[in-house]
């Protein structure tokens, strides 16, 4: 979806450990993590481990960074960083863009990289990659080496966003040996690589020993999946776990109140937690019926009563991170005698299908009790995430209602495509993208406040809240990132004392 972390990504879609990813089965006891190692707890466990073909935050969460590196990066601001590339130049007419690549570097299989992989790489994603944020690098006109060490991009026309989709899965380098079983064997060149997959249970990276560049400072990091918030929660209390990745229950917190053992380290999200409605039948093909639901939401009601205060509204598909960022909450106040005049005297049942994953199923239950106030009945309906609702919501678009994390950065475009699950449908809103992508950085701004602006008149979902980067970990352990900015869960800087 960009981030159906849904990836659902997907095009940006969904919370990598909140929003995407299926809960695997987990013990919340066990022994303490080893010297060097580390465990950290999520809930969203993927489906496998090829982010090329398969939706779902919860694979570049895990892969992204600490197994494949791409040419840049994004830092915990949001800004591009030098990654595989040392370096690059832009040329005056910003269509051509020259890496210049750092010497030295290998794949885990013990390949060399070189620019040929550069080539390799990008050109997978126009003629292997399955999922429809590929589009993002249609821009791409060619890609060629001028030495083993110099990669040059050239584009179709000046690109505002080619540059960051390469910060995400997108620009991630593989081994042209290397991809023969991308679901099961990542190869990357990154500071950790695949030690084992329990499926339902954990996955275990281990420090890449011939890492090119700074070494990890642990010897191993475990990937611990969790059924529910209340196992994860007791992991971490009973010394099963080191970190839970994000709280999938704020109110749960003041179990960790004790300084001398655990610290909460909070910050924010890409994450739009989206109340999605169907634009593509009845009865939200009815402009005035997805307005209605956006008038019959309180949402400081529903983000103090689902997530306990926690999270930012923000009321469009653009978060405060982004320069482009406008406050659009007043859009829409919660006016239910205004819903009811925009339906008409009219009633109607619809089916809310959402994933079975913790701030879902509460934000549902809030959604249900405001619009039944004005007429709309929602029976909801929990589909297991990640498989069933990427099949019956995202794949056939066959529900009225849904609630997903769209965590991909940078994602409001997946509204431009027609037959994305949403089903959006307005030109108009294509022709800012394309002008925002093309014009100067000024233009851009300006283009994609017009595109969020027209997103909320047309109340092409509605926008629930920010979801908050929430991370409890035990006392002594370093580098947690404060901010989920990208896509990975970036565990590089982590560190025990």
């Amino acid at each position: 979806m960009r981030r159906i972390g849904i990836w659902i990504a997907v095009g940006g879609l969904l919370l990598a450990t909140a929003a995407c990813g299926g809960g695997g089965t987990s013990g919340g006891g066990g022994q303490a993590a080893k010297a060097g190692a580390l465990s950290v707890g999520f809930v969203a466990e993927p489906a496998n481990l090829d982010f090329t073909s398969t939706e779902g935050a919860a694979i570049p969460q895990a892969l992204l960074v600490n197994v494949y590196e791409g040419l840049v990066k994004l830092d915990q601001d949001g800004k591009i960083q030098p990654l595989l590339a040392e370096k690059w130049d832009v040329s005056p007419d910003r269509k051509t863009y020259t890496f210049t690549l750092r010497k030295g570097v290998t794949f885990t299989n013990g390949a060399p990289f070189t620019a040929d992989d550069v080539i390799f790489s990008l050109g997978r994603v126009k003629t292997d990659w399955k999922l429809k944020i590929k589009a993002q690098l249609d821009v791409v006109d060619k890609v060629e080496k001028e030495d083993e060490s110099t990669a040059i991009v050239t584009l179709k026309h000046p690109s505002n966003g080619f540059l960051y989709s390469m910060a995400t899965r997108l620009g991630a380098m593989f081994s042209r040996t290397g991809v023969a079983d991308l679901a099961n064997k990542p190869v990357g060149t990154g500071p950790y690589q695949l030690a084992s997959w329990k499926r339902g249970d954990s996955i275990q990276l281990d420090a890449n020993q011939k890492y090119w560049g700074t070494k990890p400072k642990l010897s191993s990091v475990t990937l611990k999946y969790f059924k529910d918030a209340t196992a994860m929660n007791n992991a971490l209390l009973t010394g099963g776990i080191d970190v839970i990745s994000a709280v999938q229950a704020p109110e749960s917190l003041q179990q960790f109140a004790d300084p001398s053992r655990f610290q909460t380290v909070e910050g924010t999200t890409n994450g739009e937690v989206v109340l999605s409605m169907n634009n593509g039948r009845p009865p939200f093909n009815d402009k005035k019926v997805r307005q209605a639901v956006r008038y019959a939401i309180d949402h400081k009601a529903l983000l103090d009563t689902a997530w306990a205060g926690r999270g930012e509204l923000i009321g469009s598909m653009v978060p405060p991170t982004d320069p482009w960022y406008e406050d659009r909450t007043g859009d829409y106040p919660y006016d239910a005698a205004k819903a009811k005049e925009l339906l008409g005297g009219k009633t109607y049942n619809v089916k809310m299908r959402i994933p079975n994953l913790p701030y879902a199923v509460a934000g549902a239950q809030v959604v249900k009790s405001q619009l039944a106030q004005v007429g709309i009945t929602a029976d909801i309906e929990p589909l297991e995430f990640p498989a069933r609702w990427l099949d019956v919501v995202f794949k056939q678009g066959d529900y009225d209602l849904s609630i997903i994390n769209h965590v991909e950065p940078r994602d409001m475009g997946i509204f431009a495509d027609k037959s994305y699950y949403f089903r959006y449908d307005n030109p108009e809103f294509g022709k800012l993208l394309a002008s925002a992508d093309e014009g100067s950085e000024q233009q851009q701004t300006d283009d994609l406040k017009k595109a969020a602006k027209l997103l909320s008149d047309d109340a092409a979902a509605d926008w629930l809240f920010l979801f908050p980067n929430l991370i409890v970990a035990k006392k002594g352990v370093t580098g947690l990132p404060k901010n989920a900015i990208a896509e990975s869960f970036d565990f590089t800087a982590l560190a025990k004392q």
